[in-house]
């Protein structure tokens, strides 16, 4: 009996071997190095920030670009001139769509970055807007979306005059011209440091977060389908380098400003330093990833099923969900 006993523990202490081995096997250890080149498009402001620790000489095998909006990164991405590319949420379904499902969400990488300003002390929650006129930017995109959905689920009616740059925006409320406005970061710190009139008057994370259930997600990390299984070693690699940096910009903001700032990421490293504790600049994979971007979408494709291409992506768009 004692034989047949140790017998079967050796046996199983075999199988647990092996499966620890398995696992190990599927995630890059921790001193493992990016031997494959990788081109990466990111974007100016927040969802570019998190990326400027991969963009330094002792980094070769990523070549990093910077693009000044979607729709010059958009392009590179569908003809596969890049592999890795960050971009707005509803665009990583729009891409998931028209190219008939050959793209994977990696991460999470940027959180709500949406402000409301105000020349004024009237405004103090969502409520407050009833009646009253607000600047905006982002129409016809997830600003649009989102504004709608915090004044709908606030039962709020206000006149929104939308304004088609997000820096003329804020050079009509730094001078007064506007009263009230809703911009994004790095837009929003831009405004505040041109007049000590202006104020934050709602951070619309934390007004999102207490009418919805689901994360106000605003940036992701997607990848080809067909790269990713090609190379999943090294696109297992990048997303345990690409979580350091975004870490390194969140815990060391002098030096990662001066970096945002020579990579042309923003233009001055006095408005990336006092922009970055506000930008939400994150990282979320996994499962956990699939949840927040799902709901997100969900509540896109409510107010408008063309903003993240007709429909919602099926499960294949999650990678390591």
């Amino acid at each position: 009996m004692k034989k047949i006993i140790s017998i079967v523990l050796a046996a199983l202490m075999l199988v647990s071997c092996i499966a620890l081995a398995a696992c190990k096997k599927d995630e890059p250890a921790d001193d493992a190095e990016q031997t494959t080149d990788i081109r990466i498009a990111a974007l100016k402001g927040p969802t570019g920030m998190g990326m400027v620790k991969l963009m330094g000489d002792d980094q070769p095998h990523y070549q990093v670009s910077i693009e000044a909006s979607p729709d010059a990164l958009a392009p590179r991405f569908i003809s596969g001139d890049v592999d890795i590319a960050a971009v707005p949420v509803n665009l990583a379904s729009v891409l998931y769509n028209k190219l008939e499902g050959d793209v994977v969400v990696l991460a999470v990488n940027t959180l709500g970055v949406l402000y409301v300003l105000e020349n004024g002390d009237t405004v103090h929650s969502v409520a407050d807007l009833n009646g009253k006129k607000l600047y905006a930017t982002g129409q016809a995109a997830t600003p649009e979306y989102i504004l709608n959905y915090l004044l709908e689920k606030n039962g709020v009616t206000a006149e929104i005059e939308y304004v088609g740059e997000h820096a003329a925006l804020a050079t009509m409320l730094a001078s007064g011209e506007a009263e009230i406005g809703m911009l994004p970061q790095p837009n929003v710190t831009a405004a505040t440091m041109q007049s000590e009139n202006l104020r934050v008057a709602l951070d619309l994370t934390e007004e999102w977060n207490k009418v919805s259930d689901t994360q106000l997600v605003q940036g992701v990390i997607i990848a080809r389908k067909a790269f990713v299984e090609a190379n999943k070693e090294a696109v297992d690699i990048f997303l345990r380098d690409y979580e350091a940096s975004t870490k390194f910009v969140n815990e060391n903001v002098d030096e990662a400003a001066k970096l945002i700032a020579e990579a042309e990421i923003l233009p001055k490293e006095a408005l990336a330093k006092k922009a970055i504790p506000t930008c939400n600049i994150t990282f979320i994979k996994g499962a956990d990833m699939k949840t927040a971007v799902s709901g997100m979408l969900g509540v896109l494709f409510e107010a408008n099923p063309k903003s993240i291409g007709g429909k919602l992506p099926g499960d294949d768009f999650y990678y390591g969900a």
